[in-house]
């Protein structure tokens, strides 16, 4: 019985593996066995690293025991069982050595009875570790491939391969699991997840919003009275005909978002950002006597167009470049108001406060009622 070795690539079929091995071996291959015995007849049965006994008919005689196999051979067919956690993996002595030789596993079991004091009453090396992680660290240690099956978490198979000293295999599982987390709290909130937040609170209670993301969202014709949106991100959001009589929106980004025909009674929009934003048709008086505050807001270039703004304060806001023509504006405070080039055709400014503010460029065309001078005038 001679004895040689030599490692082939597997492909095609068992037909094509006899005649691989009877041109290398130079005999007529006619049976195939694995490491223990076991004739192979379909070569789907076969896996990376198998160690495979080749015979021109005669019975299977298990080459390690000759006296004269060499110790790589040796240690690439030693098979051994490990018990983890109550749980019994077979595999060969060679894939716990080879792909990551510097790792725990490969200083375990390099040598032979390393751990022989170790073992159980079958013989199966003992290692106090969850089976159920410890199966993606084998399987990559048998084939080099990351495959977690459903019900594993990563995070407990990325402990695993920290424990063991798996470093590559560590560094793919954080990959990993950055990849699949859920977005963060900064992602945008839909229009379904708002809604559902709404009906679970008592129509009598403040909803607190502050800070969270509604980019782009549609929140057109809610009821969103008295809710907080303090700081929250309402960039190119659609509030068309919502009602947000007493939220406050202070130093909220209202930038480019849409609220025309919006219900903005009493609102607060301190130093706001609705630069670009649309509030054409909005109303702002409150029946009850509570004025709108947007003091210091940024609404450059806002088009506010035929709003209802009586006695609202808009003191040191910037109005750049705005349209507000036919607004209603009477007893409005705007004081230190930068309306540079801003359109208030046809507004009533009646009892207005102009002072300090920067009327350059603007157009006072079909005013309702006279400007006077000390309306403007310091």
């Amino acid at each position: 019985h001679r004895q040689i070795y030599i490692v082939v690539a597997l492909y095609g079929s068992l037909t094509d593996l006899l005649s691989v091995a009877s041109s290398k071996l130079g005999i007529r291959a006619s049976s195939v066995y694995n490491g223990t015995g076991g004739l192979i007849d379909d070569i789907t049965l076969i896996r990376d690293d198998d160690v495979l006994y080749v015979s021109e008919g005669d019975s299977f005689d298990d080459p390690q025991d000759d006296p004269g196999c060499p110790d790589w051979f040796q240690t690439h067919t030693d098979w051994l069982t490990l018990n983890v956690g109550g749980c019994c993996f077979t595999t060969t002595r060679s894939t716990l050595v080879s792909k990551e030789p510097a790792s725990m596993l490969a200083h375990m079991f390099r040598d032979k009875d390393v751990w022989g004091n170790k073992q159980d009453s079958h013989g199966a090396y003992l290692i106090d570790r969850s089976p159920g992680y410890f199966e993606p660290i084998l399987n990559y240690l048998r084939h080099g491939q990351l495959i977690i099956n459903d019900g594993i978490n990563p995070l407990g198979v990325l402990e695993e391969a920290r424990f063991f000293g798996i470093e590559q295999l560590a560094e793919q599982l954080e990959n990993l699991i950055k990849s699949s987390q859920p977005a963060d709290d900064h992602s945008p909130l839909t229009r379904k997840e708002f809604v559902r937040f709404l009906l679970a609170t008592p129509t009598k209670s403040e909803l607190r919003c502050q800070g969270l993301n509604f980019s782009g969202a549609d929140l057109s014709r809610l009821d969103l009275r008295y809710i907080n949106f303090k700081m929250a991100n309402l960039r190119a959001a659609n509030l068309t005909h919502a009602n947000l009589s007493g939220a406050n929106l202070e130093r909220a980004d209202l930038s480019s978002a849409c609220l025309d025909g919006a219900n903005l009674q009493g609102v607060k929009m301190l130093c706001s950002n609705a630069e670009g934003a649309s509030l054409r048709g909005c109303n702002f008086e409150d029946p009850a006597g509570v004025k709108a505050n947007m003091e210091g807001a940024n609404l450059k270039g806002v088009d506010m167009e035929g709003s209802q703004m009586t006695g609202i304060n808009l003191r040191v806001a910037t109005l750049k470049n705005a349209k507000l023509k036919n607004c209603n504006l009477r007893g409005a405070t705007l004081a230190g108001t930068d309306l540079e080039n801003c359109d208030l055709s046809g507004c009533d400014l009646q009892e207005a406060n102009l002072r300090g503010s920067n009327v350059k460029g603007a157009i006072f065309e079909e005013m309702l009622t006279p400007l006077h001078m000390s309306q403007s005038v310091r």
